[in-house]
């Protein structure tokens, strides 16, 4: 533990100050600076000496939170590092990205502000990389085995990763022309810059795996052929199947997948040039959704320098405390502030969208009415509705599953009835030797689940192919998804 009275002495909860607005909207930067150190060591001091601590069991990954906590307050950062990179592949990436389910479920949030655990771990490995304390962990011995590992995001870089330290050949396999999935292009630089994606995968060809990028399997390469190749092939390809919105005027010029607005921009923030690239400088935007990739089109559109932008949510409001059907430790749905929120636009909750209007083709406005519940279904409200004036749409309703790519066809590998690849308690699909992780296999999700899925996988091919092994396995396939919708 920490500082044993720390939580009695510190009663103020203080998380990472953010740049100003004006600022901040004029470039593409982090949102977040640096935490002054003495504050950091307070913060950490009010982990509180509970008995059991429940911020275990509210991170999928196990994080062994209250060690590094007192580690930080002890001002020990290379111990705090080992501590968290024990549990953790990439705390750069959950620190700045995860929810924090773990500070729903802190003890000291029963009566008091919780712990500011997702804001210690960030600073833990910023400081290890400032350090040069990450190091590359090469294996000792080769075993032999070959695995093939489909999606670079987070949960086929925390596969790899395992399996490379055991001692396989990885290769991992990315349709784009760069590894890391949507760390990559589908998470604006304002929310993680891509220098946190690229010293990590620094550290992974290191320790010896091999990325191949631009290959598109089941087109370029058949699953097969991976299958005949390689020993294991573990699926990571996400739920990359947006959902849509098939009401009238859905063809009109101007509507769009939140993706095809996200990825284009990251990939001009990176120095690309885009044709064709839809832009929301001087336009109204709605964004229908109100998740994290909506807050995403937000903080972009923001940067672009709409004219407007307001975000539709069909359902009510959250509450800004627990509800009481959502008691502690559970995670609970309450009303956030994302950065992006803090910089402008329009929230309107129990919008229900009826229909989206337009000219010659092209968008002009959104028609939205209020929600009512009619035996538990969400329906809009006769005589309520209303347009809003529209340049721009983009359906951030969230995604349905896992694209086939000659999934079923190349490999007889099943889908579930949620659209997501069929597997065992193993990790293994019905087809030997092939194994899915993370989104692919359990549904539009968070990072961390993602990280933990991929551990755990990892673990579950290296016995299949070694008939032991001594990596960890946090989760369970049939664990439950905490939904980001």
């Amino acid at each position: 533990m920490a500082d044993p009275r720390g939580f009695l002495k510190v009663r103020q909860r203080e998380t990472q100050p953010r740049r100003p607005v004006p600022v901040r909207i004029m470039d593409w930067k982090e949102v977040y600076e640096a935490q002054d150190k003495g504050v950091l060591k307070s913060q950490a001091g009010r982990c509180m000496d509970c008995g059991v601590p429940f911020c275990h069991q509210g991170c999928p990954l196990g994080n062994l939170i209250p060690e590094w906590n007192d580690l930080t307050w002890r001002g020990k950062g290379e111990d705090a590092i080992e501590r968290l990179h024990a549990t953790n592949n990439f705390p750069e990436f959950t620190g700045r990205l995860c929810p924090a389910p773990c500070e729903a479920s802190c003890v000291l949030g029963i009566n008091q502000p919780a712990v500011t655990i997702k804001q210690v771990e960030v600073s833990i490995i910023d400081e290890a990389f400032d350090n040069d304390w990450v190091q590359p962990l090469p294996p000792m011995r080769l075993t032999g085995k070959t695995v093939a590992v489909v999606g670079s995001g987070p949960a086929g870089l925390a596969v790899a990763q395992q399996l490379t330290r055991v001692g396989h050949t990885v290769a991992v396999y990315e349709r784009d022309d760069k590894i890391g999935g949507l760390l990559r292009y589908g998470i604006p630089d304002f929310k993680m810059e891509k220098e946190q994606v690229d010293r990590r995968l620094e550290q992974m060809k290191a320790e010896g795996t091999r990325f191949r990028t631009g290959v598109a399997v089941g087109t370029d390469v058949t699953w097969e052929q991976l299958r005949r190749r390689y020993d294991a092939v573990v699926i990571a390809t996400g739920a990359t199947v947006p959902r849509d919105l098939p009401i009238p005027g859905r063809g009109l010029e101007g509507v769009h997948y939140a993706m095809d607005y996200l990825v284009p921009a990251n990939r001009v923030v990176a120095g690309e040039t885009v044709e064709n690239q839809i832009n929301a400088k001087g336009k109204h935007v709605v964004i229908l959704g109100g998740g994290d990739t909506g807050a995403d089109c937000l903080g972009t559109a923001h940067r672009h320098g709409a004219s407007s932008v307001t975000t539709l949510a069909i359902g009510k409001q959250p509450p800004l405390e627990r509800a009481a059907n959502q008691p502690w430790p559970t995670f609970p749905t309450l009303f956030e502030v994302a950065s992006a929120h803090e910089e402008g636009g329009e929230r309107t909750y129990l919008a229900s969208t009826v229909e989206f209007v337009g000219e010659n083709g092209k968008l002009t406005g959104v028609k939205v009415a209020e929600t009512e519940f009619v035996d538990g279904k969400r329906l809009p409200k006769a005589g309520t509705e209303r347009i809003i004036p529209a340049d721009l749409v983009f359906l951030s309703l969230g995604f349905t599953g896992a694209e086939s790519a000659g999934i079923t066809e190349q490999v007889s590998a099943e889908f579930d009835r949620r659209g997501n690849v069929a597997r065992d308690g193993y990790y293994m699909t019905n087809t030997e030797g092939v194994f899915v992780a993370g989104d692919a296999g359990r549904g539009q999700s968070l990072i961390v689940w993602a990280i933990a899925e991929g551990r755990a996988c990892a673990a579950a091919v290296d016995k299949f192919l070694m008939g032991s092994t001594i990596l960890p396995a946090p989760v369970a396939p049939t664990d439950r998804a905490i939904s980001v919708l």
